[in-house]
């Protein structure tokens, strides 16, 4: 015979076992939901990578391209179009004369910033159908999953060949 503490324990490790598969899910879904209701300023694979640059700082290429899971010459294309269009720029790595770091410019963080500011217009009018009790569950909602991204380890960077 169980305990009812135990009975609750193991309902409640049931209920929370696929929290995860359901959070990813529902994040994509409001990700595409965004992006198909704005006109994209560029394309998503390139708004993505100036996100990621923009999160990890400059990186070489092939952290980039690991991050992504990628090849590097794909990522060197999608890097050369962003340089193209003067969003990211290209530095000599101190450690490394045959490698090159990437960094976001100031023209590419504001087209970052615009682009999220859209994308985030184009859940606002859903957001504002909400009662003041569900808006105020999703804040704190935001809250916990940015410190549970914050206190998470960074990511392993993969090894690079010298």
């Amino acid at each position: 015979m169980t305990s009812p503490a135990i009975t609750e324990r193991g309902a409640a490790e049931e209920a929370s076992a696929g929290l995860g598969a359901d959070l990813l899910g529902v994040v994509a879904r409001l990700n595409r939901f965004a992006t198909q209701r704005i006109q994209m300023q560029l394309p998503a694979a390139q708004a993505r990578l100036l996100s990621t640059i923009d999160a990890h700082g400059e990186a070489r290429i092939c952290d980039l391209a690991a991050v992504d899971h990628c090849s590097q010459p794909t990522m060197t294309t999608q890097v050369r179009r962003l340089e193209d269009a003067g969003l990211v720029t290209r530095t000599a790595d101190p450690g490394d004369a045959r490698a090159v770091r990437i960094q976001i410019t100031a023209q590419g963080l504001q087209t970052l910033n615009r682009v999220r500011a859209d994308r985030a217009s184009a859940i606002e009018p859903q957001l504002c159908k909400l009662n003041d009790a569900d808006r105020q569950t999703l804040v704190d909602a935001v809250a916990v999953l940015r410190r549970l991204l914050d206190d998470s380890a960074p990511a392993p960077r993969p090894a690079t060949s010298r």
